[in-house]
């Protein structure tokens, strides 16, 4: 528990310090964002604004964990140091991250709204990805458990949901496909979703605590722990490492979302939410809650959702749309409501998702006790 305050701490000062200063070297060389023609008129005033600002959230987060662990080994040179679950969300989450980065400089960079062609940005992000799905399934801890499973997760594996039921070789295959599915989801959800001042900062901060409680429940509550609950314990490779880095994500986003809430000194931009959404889609890979995940980013499905639903209706009326605008919380901006009001309740319903996803994960712990 020291450990998390300690990385929290760090992740919040480092976020809220080094956001202005990023703000001030962004505005000298001139890197502002540029307005979609298509979006809400209201939005045309924040063109120029410092973005790309996600850079500060993945450096805190990094510095963060390395502190934290720097400083429980200068406590105690027996403490465990950093572990291979938490390195490996970190990769997913600096790699999408770098994705996003190279989106947002061609942008800056052309003076266009659009950076990274859709093929490239696909092909960076499945590499990312794959590379990911692949190491999960290796680095097992003494007593086996490697980093994510070939089961698919609700709350934890479900034993008859096994994608190695043809061999093992299929088994990782299907689980490569699998993981990039869900990091796909993941990383354009909170995408979609960052479309206002301080939304999708304020949505993965809620996000981010509700897998910094489950992992701190999971290492109490862990398989070959002395305090275990017989079969509702927790077959989850570092849980309490992973709490630690729930942890630091989201104090380095409520640093952000200081400079970020409306009216947002800076954007996150995609550097900002690739990185977001891939370490939410590493969150449930790892804590093995995979399809709990719909639930708690329940916010992010009803976005993305908004804008398929969106798509496919024009197709298929051939001009008709069911939103006046996707995504969903621009519908309801051309609808009168104040962009901060859209973002307050679009928070709650962010909220209610996380609370039910909470719900579900313990009560499955209490019918299993």
């Amino acid at each position: 528990m020291i450990a998390l305050l300690i990385g929290a701490g760090v992740a919040l000062l480092v976020a809220l310090i080094g956001t202005p200063l990023f703000i001030r070297f962004l505005v000298t060389k001139g890197y502002g964002q540029f307005i979609r023609d298509d979006g809400p008129t209201s939005h045309h005033t924040k063109r120029g604004t410092p973005t790309m600002g996600g850079t500060v959230v993945v450096a805190a987060v990094l510095i963060s964990y390395g502190v934290t662990h720097l400083i429980m080994w200068m406590m105690n040179p027996h403490s465990p140091g950093p572990s291979a679950s938490g390195l490996l969300l970190l990769f997913l989450m600096v790699g999408m991250g770098f994705v996003g980065f190279l989106d947002d400089f061609i942008k800056i960079s052309k003076q266009r709204s659009l950076g990274l062609n859709a093929k490239a940005k696909l092909i960076l992000q499945a590499f990312v990805g794959i590379v990911f799905a692949v190491l999960v399934l290796n680095f097992p801890d003494s007593q086996g458990i490697t980093p994510a499973s070939t089961h698919i997760s609700l709350v934890r594996d479900i034993p008859w949901l096994n994608l190695a039921f043809g061999g093992t070789v299929l088994g990782a295959i299907l689980f490569v496909i699998w993981s990039n599915l869900i990091v796909t989801a993941a990383t354009n959800g909170v995408n979609l979703t960052d479309g206002l001042d301080g939304l999708a900062a304020g949505a993965s901060i809620m996000v981010f605590g509700a897998y910094t409680l489950m992992g701190i429940w999971q290492n109490n509550q862990a398989c070959g722990s002395p305090r275990e609950a017989g079969s509702g314990c927790y077959s989850v490779r570092d849980p309490l490492d992973l709490a630690l880095l729930a942890a630091i994500c989201s104090a380095a986003l409520v640093g952000f979302l200081w400079w970020n809430t409306s009216p947002a000194k800076i954007f996150m931009g995609d550097t900002g939410s690739l990185a977001i959404g891939g370490a939410v889609a590493g969150f449930a890979i790892l804590s093995r809650t995979e399809l709990l995940l719909g639930i708690i980013g329940g916010l992010f499905v009803l976005i993305t959702l908004s804008v398929i639903i969106q798509v496919g209706y024009f197709k298929v009326t051939k001009g008709k749309r069911v939103f006046k605008m996707a995504p969903l919380q621009h519908h309801f901006e051309l609808k009168g409501w104040a962009e901060i009001t859209v973002v307050v309740r679009f928070w709650i319903l962010c909220g209610l998702f996380v609370a039910a996803g909470l719900g579900i994960f313990y009560a499955e712990w209490v019918v299993l006790l």
